[in-house]
């Protein structure tokens, strides 16, 4: 994580965004989709993690959260190690991924152009975490993360797209358990 972004309050919430290396289009297969909201899940049961809002899209995750352990940085840097891992992982092994050798080679080649980074590098490594303080704050974040498919040109009404909240502040039920904040 950058050291230029902080979670600063620990009992906040905040607002992220995080975006595979290079924006490359991972999430176009259901197979990754599904590591994504699995971890959600899990770092919602075994983690600590709150979320009131989310939006996965191709190349880029939107989520606002808090800990209720009061570490935030560490929730979403174990969310972050995991789901690197075990995409990328699950990307070598997909025998009818058409990307494979170009995109593990471009997570190598991030990896290869930073000091801190062994390997391979999946997420692009700062969060810009924003602590939602006000009501005009949350609604403006809320909306965002839920109108960004609407933004692309993906989907008419944010309640329609499969991998985010929106459906939950529109009385339905997604994927993953939320709570909502307006």
């Amino acid at each position: 994580m950058s050291r230029k972004y902080k979670f600063h309050n620990p009992e906040g919430v905040y607002f992220i965004s995080f975006a595979v290396v290079y924006w490359i289009d991972v999430f176009t297969r259901k197979a990754y989709q599904d590591i994504i909201i699995e971890s959600l899940k899990f770092c919602q049961s075994e983690k600590g993690m709150e979320i009131y809002a989310w939006c996965l899209m191709s190349s880029h995750m939107h989520l606002i959260f808090r800990s209720t352990n009061n570490k935030p940085s560490d929730v979403l840097r174990d969310f972050k190690t995991f789901t690197s891992k075990k995409i990328q992982k699950a990307i070598a092994e997909n025998p009818q991924e058409s990307r494979k050798e170009w995109m593990l080679s471009m997570f190598k080649k991030a990896g290869s152009e930073k000091s801190n980074i062994s390997y391979s590098q999946f997420w692009q490594q700062h969060n810009k975490p924003i602590e939602l303080w006000s009501n005009d704050v949350i609604d403006q974040k809320v909306n965002y993360t839920h109108n960004n498919p609407v933004e692309a040109g993906l989907i008419l009404n944010a309640w329609d797209w499969r991998l985010s909240s929106a459906i939950d502040y529109a009385d339905g039920k997604g994927l993953v358990e939320i709570k909502c904040l307006l």
